[in-house]
Formats: C-alpha cells, sequence, structure tokens
C-alpha cells in the first residue's frame, strides 16, 4: 500500500495488477477485497484500468456523499448504459427525480394497507403448498413467494413466478451488468461483443414479457378498478390529462420489480438461515408470534405488536445486505471533508463492510437481533446501518420491503419451522456473477408444519 497523490488527507492505495488494477479482487473475490479496503482506512483507493475508485467506510463520510453532495455524482455512465437506462434505478439525477416523483405516491398509507394484504394472502398459499417433512430447496422458493407478491402488486398479475422465461431474462440482465461493472476496459459501444448481445437479448426478452402482461390492461374499463402500481400510475397520469402509454408507463414500474426480485427474497432467505443456526432466536421469534397471533393470519395492524420479528429481519439486512456496495461517478473535482476526488472518480459505500465497524457494531459477525431494539437503534451514527442505501437514491421501496419481511417472517414462522436437512454444508455467499449476495449453495431446508397446521 502506498498514499494516493491526488487528495490531500492521507489515503491508502490498495495496489492491483498493471492494466488492469483490481479487476480480478473485484470479480472473483469481491467482499474479501472490499473488507481488506475497509481495513486500510475510512477512505482507501485502488484502480480498476484507468478508473480511480475510492471506498468510503465511515458513516458521516458517507452521508456526505450521499446527501450533502448527492447533485455532484450519478450512478456512472456503465450502469446507464445499460438495459436498465432511464430507470429509476439507474437515471441520471433529472430524470431521476421526475420518475421518483411519479412513482413516490405508489407508497403512500393507503395503499401499503392494500401491499399488506397480499403479502399475508401469498404467505398462506405458500405454506400451504408445502407438506410437512417435505424438503425444498430455499432459495428459489423464496424467489418465486416474492416474485408472486410483487407481479400482483405491481401488475395485477398472478402467479408471476410460473413464467420461467421472465426470471431467465432477469438474471440474465444482472449477469450481464456485473460483468460488465468489473471490466477494466470496455471495448467501444459500436462492437457488439457477447456479452453485450446477452445483455440485449435478455433485455428484449423482458420486453416482450412486459407487453404480454401489459396487453390485456383497459384503462377505460371502470369495471377494472386495482391497486396494483402500474393501474395507479395510469389513473394519475389519466387524471392530469397526459397520453397514455401502458408499456411506456409500464417499464417505470419494472425497476422497482429488479430492485425488489434482487433483493426481497435473498434477504427472507438469509433471515431463515441465521434463524436455523440460532435455534433461541427462531423459538423467541415463534413465541412472539403466538402470543400476538394465536394462530389468525397477521395483517399490517399488527406488526406494532411484533417488535422481536422486526429486530430479526434488520439484524438480517445489517449482517447480510442485499446489495453489498453502492456506486456513485464524480461529475465535477470535488473536496470532501479534505479528501480530493477528482471528476470521473467512482465512489463506492459498501453496507456490507459498514455494516462490520466494530465500534459501531460491537462483535460485528455474531447474530444479535437485540442491536435492533428501539432505543439502541435511536444510538446508532447516521448512516452507520444503511441496508437501503441513502440520501435522494435511497430505495423507494424500502418500507415497502421492511414490511414484506416483517410479515412473512410472522406469518410463516406462525404455521412452520424450517430445519436445515442432516449434514448440511456451511453456506457462504456467490458474488462471481451477481451484484447481490447469494448463497454459494442450495440451502435445502426440511419443512416441519407446527401443531395445529399440518
Amino acid at each position: 500500500m502506498s498514499s494516493s497523490p491526488v487528495t490531500s488527507k492521507k489515503v491508502a492505495y490498495v495496489r492491483g495488477l498493471p492494466l488492469l488494477g483490481s479487476q480480478f479482487d473485484l470479480k472473483h473475490d469481491r467482499l474479501n477485497f472490499l473488507q481488506r479496503l475497509a481495513q486500510a482506512g475510512d477512505v482507501s483507493s485502488f484502480h480498476l484500468g484507468f478508473s480511480t475508485y475510492f471506498l468510503v467506510n465511515e458513516p458521516e463520510l458517507a452521508e456526505k456523499v450521499l446527501v450533502q453532495h448527492s447533485k455532484s455524482f450519478d450512478r456512472g455512465r456503465r450502469l446507464r448504459s445499460s438495459r436498465l437506462h432511464n430507470g429509476i434505478v439507474t437515471s441520471a439525477n433529472e430524470v431521476h427525480r421526475q420518475q421518483r416523483k411519479s412513482l413516490a405516491s405508489m407508497f403512500q398509507p393507503r395503499h401499503v394497507l392494500h401491499y399488506a394484504d397480499v403479502v399475508a394472502r401469498y404467505g398462506e398459499q405458500r405454506q400451504q403448498q408445502w407438506k410437512d417433512g417435505e424438503v425444498i430447496d430455499l432459495f428459489p422458493q423464496m424467489v418465486s413467494l416474492t416474485m408472486d407478491i410483487l407481479g400482483n402488486v405491481l401488475f395485477n398479475a398472478e402467479a408471476i413466478s410460473k413464467d420461467g422465461t421472465l426470471a431467465a431474462a432477469v438474471d440474465g440482465m444482472f449477469k450481464a451488468s456485473v460483468a460488465q461493472l468489473f471490466t477494466a476496459f470496455s471495448p467501444p459501444k459500436s462492437w457488439q461483443t457477447p456479452r453485450r448481445k446477452r445483455l440485449r437479448e435478455a433485455g428484449e426478452r423482458l420486453a416482450e414479457r412486459v407487453r404480454t402482461i401489459t396487453a390485456q390492461f383497459d384503462g377505460d374499463n371502470p369495471a377494472q378498478e386495482r391497486k396494483d402500481f402500474l393501474y395507479l400510475l395510469i389513473k394519475a397520469r389519466a387524471e392530469q390529462g397526459e397520453a397514455i402509454d401502458v408499456a411506456e408507463i409500464a417499464r417505470e414500474c419494472w425497476p422497482v420489480f429488479f430492485a425488489g426480485y434482487s433483493t426481497s427474497p435473498l434477504a427472507l432467505l438469509w433471515a431463515w438461515y441465521l434463524l436455523m443456526q440460532h435455534p433461541e432466536v427462531y423459538q423467541k421469534v415463534q413465541e412472539e408470534v403466538d402470543s400476538v397471533l394465536g394462530g389468525r393470519t397477521p395483517t399490517y395492524e399488527d406488526l406494532a405488536n411484533l417488535p422481536y420479528c422486526l429486530q430479526v429481519f434488520k439484524e438480517t439486512l445489517r449482517m447480510c445486505p442485499p446489495a453489498p456496495m453502492i456506486r456513485r461517478e464524480a461529475l465535477h473535482d470535488l473536496d470532501i471533508d479534505g479528501y480530493q476526488i477528482p471528476a470521473g472518480a467512482i465512489i463506492l459505500i459498501s453496507p456490507y463492510t459498514m455494516h462490520r465497524r466494530a465500534d459501531t457494531f460491537p462483535e460485528p459477525e455474531r447474530f444479535d437481533p437485540e442491536r435492533f431494539t428501539p432505543e439502541r437503534e435511536k444510538q446508532l451514527p447516521r448512516y452507520a446501518y444503511m441496508p437501503f442505501g441513502g440520501g435522494p437514491r435511497v430505495c423507494l421501496g424500502n418500507h415497502f420491503a421492511l414490511m414484506e419481511g416483517h410479515l412473512l417472517l410472522a406469518t410463516l414462522a406462525q404455521r412452520l419451522r424450517f430445519e436445515l436437512v442432516a449434514n448440511h454444508p456451511e453456506v457462504g455467499f456467490d458474488l462471481e456473477h451477481n451484484l447481490a449476495l447469494r448463497p454459494d449453495r442450495k440451502i435445502e431446508v426440511i419443512v416441519r408444519k407446527r401443531k395445529g397446521q399440518v
């Protein structure tokens, strides 16, 4: 390590290979590499090809990047050049503000009440499909469950997970996008590389599914009164006298689907895995749901009386943040608390490493839901805990994601208990082709219906 010459304050510089820089570390050993950077200091630096990267791993500095200097950064050219271009996840600042305003009304409390009913209904339906003693692969089950919930909430679609082409298209887009992000040198846009071909083909398959799902929508039919995102957005546009293009409006919903598809099932997966590894915590969860619910399906109003379930979910998001890395590109030279950031530099903020600062979370590798009692959570420094990002680009669906995870934990924990199959190997993270913290192997569990639930 040596000191970077471009800053006033000293930055630990982690050397990589000539020309390629740290490409292989980012692609094949990303979490360990991020930990190395975090251990080097609050701000550290490395190169990827000719691009300069900084990892910011201190809460106050992270807030300055994401909030105070938010207009000096955007998501970066590589993300904007993907098939997600002009989605709310990747759009440039002004377009992002317009899209966010358009979608924000969809998360108002009166709509969240309906979404909670959808979540609970799908949770109950899924647990009824599992037989007592059945062995299931937990990850695809959580994927299909949350995909069906998203399909209904966004498009009023039923059983959307049964469409294998949709999941394959979304996975293909994510994998191709990851490869594009962590490549030292990108060919000119005019070159049709195999990676770009895969990304384009995945995008085309996804666009076709959008057209199929929305083709039967009739915005002029009053009998079609609905509460899904697509209907509400179209209704709002019609009331404002705007021209209605269903396919175009649907594209505004899809980034929300991408975000939910890539994060919600993983948060639930890791919650169940951690509970299975900590039976005393699992027992406390089930005692809480038994006491509060008494066998009935939970509602949105019940969540306030299920605080321990929420603490478990929040601690899961601390240890296993589904999106372990936030990326910003500097639009111009700027000074952040004495650190000189050149135009074009990439700033990374990692919830994965931020959540493992021992000065904020003692024994950070220990699963401890007590960290998130209301009293202790209030004591956390701002931006020390950020599973949904922060600033103007904080995840728009963060409250929905917390509600969904909270409600599904309570719904399923009341009806059944998961047990790892005998001699199950330890499960780690696989980021080889993913941005999110996917498991590196199957998590096979036995479904044990609880007394009175068989």
